[in-house]
This record gives structure tokens, sequence and C-alpha cells, in this order.
């Protein structure tokens, strides 16, 4: 049903990631910068081009759209949700993508990083895409693969539809999210507004990966008060906030519970940001693992290391808080089998091997399942995200699109 289809996915994508969306973990606004509304007010004008007539971004920056189903079976409301931020962690200003026509196998060089590499040795998926157009940036940005190829993925599916309408689906929800990247994706969404039974977000990896198991995730937040003093007079007055915080980081660790030590199931605690003055130091954590009993666990233990830290310099004190962030989705999707069976079923159906794994992340998914809105999440090709190495095949976006498609008529063909 697509040999003749002409895929407008990288178009709208190489249009999206040169739009500026990078969010602010530091800001305390919603959306984090008004900048992702550039791209979220885009995408609502051309869901109503395209035929979505109530499609609309509300004041937070959230795009809601619906597709009328076209079947007189009674079918669960299906999401596809993506979202339109990229991550702090490489600039997203000025983003200059570059099409690489029909691969074949090299190492790609950056025309304005000429000491940037992405080489096959480091890049395995690179050598499968063999014939593909291959998209990267310049070298001096990410690329904001993650997550507009997955909006792009969702823009070409529903473009689809509505040119194809004897495809027969439900009624289908288009939901585009800000401040997915620090943790706020779903802070302000309108679920009522929404109307949605079920759910999928797009934005995950190679072709026919396939998630519905997240880490679960809390914050931690320590604040250190020491006692200040004049320098030249600071024998047995002074105690420096920061280097109390300095003994704390240097008590992590070092072969097990961080990041560079861990994988698969294995959870973690990482020190994401710190700061301070001689009075006052701050440190934040985040702490993850896929077992909730865990992750208490591993907060009580860098609980414990501060407060030993701390008593080995009196007159110190410490402010030690846990917030949670999210949930691993597993719990909630479970409940529903049939969710990820549609989506094995729509995979395998454009030709593909499931491949169903967790994420040693989080999605907007894993806190929406906890909001009413089951929802797991499916492949868009990003790849090395959150870098400036970040890539894309074209092809792998157009089987994401085909994978959209099939999964809303298995819905409809099963009610």
């Amino acid at each position: 049903m697509f040999n003749h289809y002409p895929y407008t996915v990288a178009e709208r994508f190489l249009r999206y990631v040169q739009v500026d969306t990078q969010s602010d973990p530091l800001s305390t606004t919603f959306p984090s910068t008004a900048k992702q509304k550039d791209l979220l007010q885009i995408l609502a004008n051309e869901l109503k081009a395209i035929g979505l007539a109530d499609a609309e971004m509300d004041e937070w920056g959230y795009v809601y759209a619906t597709l009328p189903a076209n079947t007189d079976k009674n079918v669960p409301v299906i999401c596809f949700c993506a979202h339109a931020d990229t991550a702090p962690d490489c600039s997203g200003t000025n983003v200059k993508p570059q099409v690489h026509h029909n691969y074949q196998g090299q190492d790609i060089a950056y025309p304005n990083n000429p000491d940037l590499m992405l080489k096959t040795a480091e890049s395995p998926h690179l050598l499968a895409k063999i014939g593909h157009d291959i998209i990267t940036t310049d070298g001096t940005t990410l690329l904001g693969s993650d997550d507009k190829s997955g909006v792009a993925c969702i823009m070409d599916a529903i473009h689809f539809l509505v040119n194809n309408p004897h495809i027969k689906h439900g009624t289908i929800k288009v939901l585009f999210t800000p401040d997915e990247e620090v943790g706020r994706g779903v802070e302000q969404i309108n679920m009522k507004k929404l109307g949605a039974d079920f759910g999928y977000t797009l934005d995950s990896g190679d072709t026919g990966w396939f998630e519905d198991e997240t880490f679960s995730a809390d914050g931690a937040k320590v604040v250190i008060h020491g006692i200040s003093a004049h320098p030249g007079y600071a024998k047995d007055r002074m105690i420096n906030a920061m280097r109390v915080a300095g003994h704390i980081i240097a008590r992590l660790p070092l072969n097990r519970l961080s990041p560079e030590s861990t994988d698969g199931k294995e959870g973690f605690v990482h020190l994401v940001r710190m700061g301070g003055v001689l009075e006052r130091a701050e440190l934040d954590f985040i702490v993850r693992d896929f077992d909730n009993e865990l992750l208490a666990k591993h907060g009580e233990e860098l609980r414990q290391i501060c407060e030993e830290v701390i008593n080995e310099f009196p007159g110190a004190t410490m402010e030690f808080s846990i917030s949670e962030q999210y949930r691993n989705m597993k719990n909630v999707l479970d409940n529903f089998p049939q969710v990820s069976e549609y989506a094995r079923q729509a995979i395998e159906r454009v030709g593909l091997t499931v491949t169903q794994k967790p994420i040693r992340g989080g999605t907007d998914g894993s806190r929406l399942s906890y909001m009413g809105l089951p929802c797991p999440n499916l492949f868009a090709g990003e790849q090395e995200i959150h870098s400036l190495k970040e890539w894309v095949s074209v092809q792998d976006m157009q089987l994401a699109v085909q994978t959209i498609v099939h999964l809303s008529q298995i819905w409809e063909e099963n009610a």
C-alpha cells in the first residue's frame, strides 16, 4: 500500500530540525523556553492544513489534534505522541542538516568540524544502512532526531491516512509536547482534552525497537550549609560547604551504582549538577532503577553517604530531599497486554523483527501511563542522540510511518 506513496517525512524532518527548540533544565517557566512554541505552532498549522480541523496549540505549548474515525466499529481512541524539544546536552541553535544519499558503508565526516568523524566501528547500526539516505549535522550542533524524527513520522502517517481513506481506523489523537528532555513533558497536559484510551510515543532508536519498560526515576537534592569566615582568620572556624560537597562526591562508589559502571537492568545514582559558595553548596542527583524497591535503596545509600560526610564536619548541616520523577511504565502496561501486542504485530507487518528491551531512561509515556494513558514506545530511527554525532536514516523513518499506519489498522481490525 506504500509502493507509490510520496513520503513527506524526510522533507518535514529537515525543516523541523532547523527550528531551535532546546529546553532548559534551569528554567522555572513552562515551557522552559518560549522558542519551543515556534515549532509547535508550525505543527498545529500543518495538521490543520492536512485536514485535522480541531488542531491547535494551547497556552502551554501542547499541540492537540484529532483524525476522526472512518469505521463503524467501536474502536478505542489511540494517541500518537512525540516531543518537540531537544536536549540541552549540545547546542540546538542553527542546525545545518546534511543528507548523505545512497550511503555505502564509509565513515562520515562533518563539514564544519574536521576533528569529528562518525565511524562505523563506533556506530555499528550504520553498517545495516547501506543504500540508505543518512542525515547528520554539520558537526557543530546536535541534530534533533530525538524527537523530531518521531514528530515527522507521526505527521507523515497522518498525512497518509487522510489521503488514503480506504484504510480503516478508529479515532486517532495526535499529541506533541514540550519539555520532555527536562522531565516536564506532561506537567500541564489536559488529559480530558486529549481524550484517548491508549497511546504510543515515537521516541526510540533503530528499526523494530519496541519498549514497554522504563527506569523508575527519582531526583535527589542535597543542600549543604557551611560556616563562613575570613580566610585569613579561618582556623577552627570556617567550614567550606563546597569542600564538604567534594567529599560527598569522592565518597560515591567508583565501580558500581554509576552510569559509567552499569548497564542492562542495573540502576545508578548520577550527579547532574553542582554549585555553590563558601557558605552553601547544592548537589543535584538523579536516581534510577527498574525496581522500585531497589530505587529506594539507592536513594537511602546516597542519604547515608551524605550523613556520614556531614558528621565529619561538626557545625555543618545538610538538607536532603528525594522527589519522584516517573515510574516504570511496565507496571501499568502489563494490565493492558493488547497495547504491546498490537505494536509488535504492526512492526512485524512492516517486515521487521521486533527488538524488545527496557529503556535505560524514560519517555513522556512513563508518566502518561500513570495518568491513565498506557503508552509504550516505538522506534523512530534515532541514533547517537544527545550528541554532535546524532544521525537518522530516511528509510528508517519511512518504516516508522508504515508502522503507525499498520498499528492504526490493527486496532480497527480487532475492535
